[in-house]
């Protein structure tokens, strides 16, 4: 089948504002596993960073990555 014989009339228009939060990983080094632990933290803490939306523990990773990266220089 040629590119011009296939019909995309079933999907929808992708505007470009939802490229803006595509990964793209092509020839980059695969990514690290990320390890399951139990972790106490604060519960005010914990809250702020739920109420920021989805991905607070992404964000949280971030920010221990941040300091991790503070700290080795």
């Amino acid at each position: 089948m040629k590119d011009e014989e296939i019909d995309f009339s079933d999907l929808p228009e992708i505007p470009p504002e939802a490229f803006a939060h595509a990964i793209v990983r092509k020839g980059l080094q695969p990514v690290a596993r990320k390890a399951q632990i139990t972790l106490r933290v604060d519960a005010d803490v914990l809250e702020w960073f739920r109420e920021k939306g989805a991905g607070y523990q992404s964000r949280m990773n971030a920010v221990l990555r941040a300091y991790k990266q503070a700290h080795t220089r």
